[in-house]
């Protein structure tokens, strides 16, 4: 039997489809919208439901509400639905950032379709374009399967979509010894964890925000820090995206070699602030460095690399205030001097003398958070040469080398900014643009010559 919520008239043929009702997603409907081409958006689950489900209950947006949006709608807007306004400054809570989106498709009249599940893309043999099989939402009755054609496909699904907990803590030894280990995706609140110590991995937004909310409610924490950025959440009464912005570091092209992977300590909770981790080390949280291995008897290892990561981040945050710095002389802006962010604490004790290892059941750790990020999912992708021997989606800008496959919201896919909300939009912009572009070839037919008015090549 199909599902309440899965569709009953769902097209058999349609020009653009759509997979994801994310931000990316809803940014391609409504740039294909602007440009009346017609399209559908599928959805697994609900619209944003990363956003939703896929965060711990507390989660705000890493970006204030005047930047971290789309540009036809602001936070402070009042919407049909009802939703909360948010001040231009405010962080705003994740349930609000994923009713944002409810209120943005509903305005552009996008035709999302909810609890539908793509299982597969194969090109369309002897057409143009491509063949999409899809399915109510977990069925397993091929009876249920439908399959529409589409003359051009775009993947919005994302960059979270897989959870990658590293092989580092065998599971035998974990279950022997009573530690439950979860990914990040995984965590909602700090009551719903077993009794006991708690051992977060990854100190980048996620990680640090989980650790500080377990400390405050009274959870013993270790914290494995890894490299990472650490920018100011404001500096001279300006937020960092504002400074990343007039500086051009969202208009990067490309990620700094060997910095790929490093993560971001930054935090928009409790109305945002400039992290360090000798404050949270203050607060009665325990640091190590980077976590390595496991020993069969439950012994955890690490990195002596703490202290290490730690002087990194301050580098990182020290030349942004020196760009920020010369940039205000140079424009002559009349802002604040900060004397004060500059100075920097002793080193924590931990990082001092750092713990190397630690038995985990001795240590009264029974929850380990694995906050380290995630990996693609695209076995239902079904097209040679659109994706890499790791199994990404091989782009320029977002554009396949298979014509007619698109890419929206992954990282990086035309700069910095790309996977963050606004940058998703600018990006499927282009991605449209450039199907604009070979609808345009599809649509050329030659006009017939006219009598007598053909050249012919003299000798």
């Amino acid at each position: 039997m199909k599902r309440e919520n899965f569709p009953e008239n769902l097209p058999e043929t349609i020009e653009v489809l759509v997979i994801g009702a994310g931000q990316s997603g809803i940014a391609t409907s409504e740039h294909l919208t602007a440009a009346g081409i017609p399209h559908i958006v599928l959805e697994r689950d609900r619209i944003a439901e990363k956003w939703r489900t896929g965060r711990w209950d507390s989660l705000c947006a890493n970006g204030p509400s005047w930047h971290d949006r789309f540009p036809g709608l602001a936070f402070d807007t009042p919407t049909p639905s009802g939703a909360e306004p948010y001040p231009a400054d405010a962080f705003v809570p994740k349930d609000r950032v994923a009713r944002y989106f409810e209120d943005y498709a509903e305005m552009l009249g996008s035709p999302v379709s909810t609890g539908v599940e793509v299982t597969e893309v194969v090109k369309n043999p002897g057409a143009p374009g491509y063949l999409v099989t899809v399915r109510p939402t977990g069925s397993t009755d091929p009876a249920e399967r439908q399959t529409i054609a589409a003359t051009y496909v775009v993947s919005a699904t994302g960059p979270f979509q897989t959870p990658v907990i590293p092989p580092v803590i065998p599971a035998g030894v974990a279950t022997d010894r009573g530690i439950v280990q979860m990914h990040s995706a995984d965590y909602d609140r700090p009551e719903n964890l077993p009794e006991g110590g708690v051992l977060v991995v990854g100190a980048g937004s996620s990680g640090l925000q989980i650790a500080v909310e377990l400390n405050r409610a009274g959870r013993d924490v270790t914290l494995a820090v890894g490299e990472h950025d650490r920018p100011p959440r404001r500096y001279r009464g300006r937020d960092n995206v504002w400074w990343l912005g007039v500086l051009g570091k969202w208009d990067m092209a490309a990620p700094p070699v060997g910095a790929e992977h490093v993560t971001i300590a930054v935090t928009g909770a409790d109305g945002g602030y400039t992290v360090d981790f000798r404050d949270l080390a203050a607060d009665g949280i325990h640091l190590v460095g980077r976590a390595e291995s496991c020993d069969a008897d439950g012994v955890l290892h690490f990195r002596d690399d703490l202290a290490a990561n730690i002087h990194a981040g301050d580098r990182n945050l020290l030349e942004l205030f020196d760009e920020a710095d010369a940039y205000i002389e140079a424009n002559g802006l009349d802002l604040p001097a900060e004397p004060g962010a500059r100075v920097l604490g002793p080193d924590p004790e931990d990082a001092v003398n750092p713990v190397l290892e630690l038995d985990l059941a001795a240590a009264g750790i029974t929850t380990v958070i694995w906050a380290t990020g995630y990996g693609v999912d695209y076995s239902w992708l079904h097209v040679d040469g659109v994706l890499d021997d790791r199994g990404r989606p091989v782009h320029q800008r977002g554009v396949s080398p298979a014509t007619g496959l698109y890419f929206v919201g992954l990282p990086w896919l035309s700069r910095r900014g790309s996977s963050f909300i606004w940058g998703c939009w600018h990006d499927a912009k282009y991605v449209v643009d450039e199907i604009l572009i070979q609808r345009g070839y599809a649509a050329y037919t030659p006009e017939p010559a006219a009598a007598g008015t053909q050249h012919t090549q003299e000798n």
